[in-house]
């Protein structure tokens, strides 16, 4: 019996990696369950990108791996389609993402939750890990290490950024294989956890592989025997470190190929050698408390580690135990890091030459990890520092609370009670960095009590800062657009996209599985974007949003039904779970096929299939129009080939206009609007009366925007997605033929440019006839999914084409009539592919670029690597 108990003992080693797992995964699921985080209570974990773009990515994740796996290298849910390679790179490839399996529907965000808490607790681990390896830090001082590790200020303002918190879990791993690597020789450690991080997030990896060439230079400094050894190392860290980028290769080539469609177009040439912010100004980060939601989109570093840690690296730079060469190229890493904070190109060099959209320097968890590693190896047992030490630390700290205190009011993340708590915990610290007892037991406890008090105190500070959506927002909503999906998507099985007037977010595709056209993702390639604005509709570098679809672009784009949000009357009038984005007058021309109490859903009958035989003018077409209604007639105009069709859209006068505190105006369209009197409300009111039964639309600049003025239509509010930076398309009015429509501007501010601003109307008759014609030829497929097509279209000319909806990508092969053909790009965005005349079987089939060749390259270094395993296991004498 006492041979069994010793047997499942744990050792004090043990001991120290469970506490370093479960303190922070225990602080963290107290805190979100204090605030009522699912499955705690009504709120969620979701906030900003968590809520706006990642949930949807983590829904798609499980559709695509328990039910349709042929979305995972393509979808339509990406927007009007794309790639998805980059998507799961950059988002999804973290292993525990496959613990949300387990949590369907609105369950998603307790999952969510669940793999949050774990990447904090796994953090702690991994750091300990680390510790317990190659220092001589133990027990509650290794896990209080940890825990500030775990829970460092970058790890709390990114907690929303669920797909980076992998690389402070792996890093620790990776850092040790460098280590083996530089003393031991061994490759193994290095060559298993850096390629996982490849995989996990190439963004948060090429950081890393930054910082390990700055560890590299440490090392190489602290280790340093000879010339020649140096020469051996530098080979060995070189040649691990490409061999690692090589087993990866399958997914790295493919990831590369998708970010020179999106990402990398997007990098800054050129930079300019200055400070973005005074340096010293990121010192206020060293203090719990010191961030909100203002810092999200800009501010300094987050680099909050605790007082100890931080006296702890100070203290590595006089602790003579150390060899003045080691502690001088530690110095010359932190100085580089610590420029990184405030001068451009570094700053650029750490983000591969981007500025950040939101979440400023985002590689200062490794500035974090760096300095927890220095004061490990400072504040040992045996440590006793000599009073020049500790004079030589207490002005460095003195003078840099001086400056923070005199700046106090200018940083207005920091509040006063917060600065001297964090000089309370300053001076906590000091005494315990020099107690002279070290080796007695309450040493180590006092130094947990402190380290973890204070990081916990920091993590509930800065969230409580940041407010989440609800569980009945999300959980409401998404339950109620997967019914209006399922009830379509049950009655026609045929390929089709669908369009909507409300949103939660740009991906409810992705939340609920339909092809779409609207996305948020920072793989999404250029030309998207482009044609969005092209068309009228909004549009950002990471985002498009089908918020503003015409008859034509819903024919073209084959938008085959629309779900729209229901006006609602008695005791829901007001309310509604469906947010609306767009006002959609031109539904009325769709036949309404389904209902329930909060949405209608409608069948668009002019919606042509995903291919259609069209004239060639479409190859030809070079539309650089910037009116988005003559862009949609020139497009339909090159399909049909028929030059009438360039004249679809005619502008049309108001009827009356009517000014209030604004000056009179003789031209409406691109007129400066100006207040009279500031103090006072100004406004516009415009009114129409249609002739005929047509469509009307109002094309509006990106100044005509709801943050200069409010909208109102007939009394209603004028729903629109606030943010676009082309001219946008509004449908106004349709089947109102003689019914007064009078649309109303209020100014937000003093003035207003009213940039083309203008009423068209849509000569629906002859829409409808160049659609019919189109219509008559369609692409039969007889089979279909998101990465091949395969059906017949017939062709009554040799000049014509099949033009498809299909976003054009070299990924898309195509055969006609079981020959390999070439594909072409249409108004820089479609698929098209020629025909001859008569019936031509097409086949489409997507296959990632570069994947083949990547599977090559990662093949082939794989057996080089396991055969070089095998060979040395087996010359060594039994």
């Amino acid at each position: 019996m006492p041979e069994r108990k010793r047997r499942w003992a744990f050792t004090a080693k043990q001991w120290t990696l469970l506490g370093a797992f479960l303190t922070p995964f225990i602080i963290m699921t107290v805190y979100f369950a204090y605030r009522q985080m699912a499955p705690f209570g009504s709120s969620s974990l979701l906030t900003v990108d968590l809520g706006q773009q990642y949930v949807d990515f983590f829904a798609y994740l499980r559709r695509a791996l328990l039910h349709d796996p042929g979305s995972i290298f393509y979808s339509f849910s990406n927007g009007l389609g794309g790639e998805m390679v980059g998507t799961w790179a950059y988002y999804l490839l973290s292993p525990l993402n496959l613990l949300l399996l387990a949590f369907p529907g609105n369950t998603l965000t307790s999952g969510i939750l669940l793999i949050t808490v774990l990447k904090y607790g796994l953090a702690g681990l991994t750091f300990a890990w680390l510790l317990l390896k190659v220092t001589p830090q133990r027990g509650l001082i290794a896990i209080t290490l940890s825990t500030a590790y775990a829970l460092m200020g970058w790890a709390i303002a990114n907690q929303l950024n669920i797909m980076w918190l992998d690389a402070i879990v792996l890093l620790p791993l990776i850092f040790y294989g460098l280590l083996q690597l530089m003393i031991t020789g061994h490759w193994k450690p290095y060559l298993i956890w850096l390629p996982i991080m490849l995989i996990v997030n190439y963004y948060m990896a090429y950081m890393i592989c930054l910082f390990l060439i700055l560890a590299f230079i440490w090392l190489a400094v602290d280790k340093f025997s000879t010339w020649r050894n140096l020469a051996v190392q530098t080979g060995r860290f070189a040649g691990a470190s490409l061999l690692s980028g090589a087993l990866v290769a399958a997914l790295l080539l493919p990831t590369w190929w998708s970010l020179t469609q999106s990402k990398v177009q997007y990098t800054i040439q050129s930079f300019k050698w200055h400070f973005e912010l005074v340096p010293f100004k990121t010192l206020s980060k060293f203090f719990l408390g010191a961030f909100n939601f203002d810092q999200m989109p800009n501010g300094p570093a987050n680099i909050f580690i605790g007082a100890l840690a931080v006296l702890g690296a100070l203290f590595f730079f006089v602790d003579r135990r150390i060899a003045l060469k080691s502690r001088l190229a530690a110095g010359v890493v932190t100085v580089f890091l610590a420029l990184s904070t405030c001068l451009q190109p570094l700053d650029l060099l750490w983000h591969a030459g981007q500025f950040p959209v939101w979440y400023p320097y985002r590689f200062s968890f490794i500035i974090c990890f760096w300095l927890i590693w220095l004061a490990a190896q400072t504040l040992t047992l045996d440590f006793h520092p000599g009073p020049i030490a500790i004079g030589a630390v207490v002005v460095v700290v003195a003078l840099g609370c001086y400056y923070v205190e005199a700046h106090l009011k200018s940083f207005k993340y920091l509040k006063a009670n917060q600065f001297w708590l964090g000089i309370l915990f300053v001076v906590f610290a000091l005494i315990l960095a020099t107690f002279p007892y070290k080796k007695h037991w309450i040493y180590p406890v006092m130094l947990f009590v402190i380290g973890v008090t204070e990081v916990t105190a920091n993590a509930y500070m800065d969230l409580n800062n940041i407010s989440y959506v609800s569980q009945s927002e999300y959980g409401n909503y998404t339950a109620e657009l997967q019914r209006l999906v399922n009830k379509t998507t049950k009655s026609d099985h045929s390929f089709y996209r669908i369009g909507k007037t409300f949103e939660r977010t740009k991906g409810d595709a992705f939340q609920t599985g339909f092809n779409g056209g609207s996305v948020f993702s920072s793989a999404l390639p250029k030309t998207t974007p482009t044609f969005m604005g092209n068309i009228g509709s909004p549009d950002g570098d990471g985002f498009v949003e089908y918020s503003n679809g015409t008859l034509v672009t819903d024919s073209l784009l084959n938008m085959k039904y629309y779900f729209q949000d229901k006006q609602l009357s008695g005791a829901l009038s007001g309310t509604s779970m469906l947010p609306a984005s767009s006002n959609k007058a031109d539904l009325a021309d769709y036949k309404v096929v389904g209902q329930d109490t909060w949405a209608k859903r409608y069948k668009n009958p002019y919606a042509l299939s995903m291919g259609y035989a069209a004239s060639d003018d479409i190859l030809t077409l070079k539309d650089k129009t910037a009116d988005p209604t003559q862009y949609q007639a020139n497009w339909l105009a090159a399909l049909t080939g028929n030059q009438q069709d360039k004249h679809l859209f005619t502008a049309e006068n108001f009827d009356q206009v009517a000014f209030q505190n604004i000056n009179q105006q003789s031209k409406i369209t691109g007129a400066m609007l100006q207040k009279k009197s500031l103090v006072k409300d100004g406004s516009i009111t415009l009114t129409f009366k249609p002739k005929d039964n047509a469509a009307y639309y109002l094309t509006m600049g990106s100044t005509v925007n709801p943050q200069n003025a409010t909208f109102t239509l007939n009394g209603k509010a004028l729903a629109q997605y606030p943010t676009y930076r082309n001219t946008i398309i509004v449908s106004a009015a349709d089947h109102d033929k003689g019914k007064t429509m009078k649309l109303t501007i209020k100014l937000k501010k003093g003035s207003l440019w009213l940039q083309n601003f203008t009423l068209y109307r849509l000569n629906t008759q002859r829409f409808k006839q160049a659609v019919h014609k189109l219509q008559q030829h369609p692409w039969k497929l007889s089979h279909h999914s998101d990465r091949n097509f395969n059906g017949t279209v017939t062709a009554t000319k040799n000049n014509q084409v099949l033009n498809t909806s299909i976003p054009y990508s070299p990924g898309w092969h195509a055969t006609v009539n079981g020959k390999s053909v070439k594909t072409y790009k249409t108004i820089n965005m479609f698929t098209a592919v020629k025909l001859k005349k008569g019936t031509n079987h097409v086949k489409l089939t997507y296959w990632p670029p570069l994947l083949n060749w990547g599977l090559l390259i990662s093949g082939l270094s794989l057996v080089l690597v396991f055969g070089s395993w095998w060979w040395r296991a087996h010359r060594r004498p039994r």
